[in-house]
């Protein structure tokens, strides 16, 4: 039995215009890419510090559980949500959506709240090292966080890293959706 689903991406025949293999496949990658940072989350619910250390030396104490839990379940949602700019449902909201179901999504309807969004997480999720060990990203000035152990920090990295790329993907897929949508029709030309 062949594992399509790691070579070839569900097809897209729900869309009015075809949708760049490229596309495709980022979005649909967009929350496996995440997966890692939000289980990466879950122990600090239960006050594990994961490595971490703060303060000169003191160890990180975690958050509360419904906190981490919905940050990590919002995550998730806005990345499932993401592949809209690629499937049918992103062009005709689904019937079931009171009011608006049914009815064609406006380009800009879609395309504005993404590349703002990809615009934030660029910029939250992309620090500008500023020297002293600090970074200076959307919540400002952030000190960077120690760990006990090089493995600790290599788990880390290899966990948190991939987030970097949200915001760049979903600008990719909101300019791709864009001109997808707006592309002058080719129907009855020769």
């Amino acid at each position: 039995m062949k594992l399509r689903i790691l070579h070839m991406p569900p097809p897209a025949g729900d869309t009015e215009r075809p949708v760049p293999r490229w596309a495709m496949r980022l979005a649909y990658t967009l929350p496996l890419l995440l997966l890692p940072s939000c289980l990466w989350r879950l122990p600090f619910a239960l006050h594990f510090a994961m490595g971490q250390v703060h303060d000169g030396g003191m160890p990180s104490y975690g958050v509360s559980i419904p906190y981490v839990l919905a940050l990590s379940v919002l995550s998730e949602t806005i990345a499932v949500l993401t592949i809209g700019l690629v499937r049918g449902w992103g062009e005709v909201a689904p019937a079931w959506i009171p009011i608006i179901g049914g009815r064609c999504i406006r380009p800009l309807a879609a395309v504005i709240p993404a590349l703002l969004g990809g615009l934030v997480l660029a910029f939250l999720f992309t620090g500008v090292p500023i020297g002293d060990g600090r970074e200076l990203t959307l919540y400002g000035i952030v000190d960077t966080v120690g760990y006990t152990s090089e493995a600790w920090h290599a788990l880390a990295t290899v966990c948190l890293t991939p987030v970097g790329a949200w915001g760049p993907i979903t600008i990719a897929l909101a300019v791709a959706y864009y001109r997808r949508r707006t592309a002058p029709s080719t129907e009855g030309r020769p």
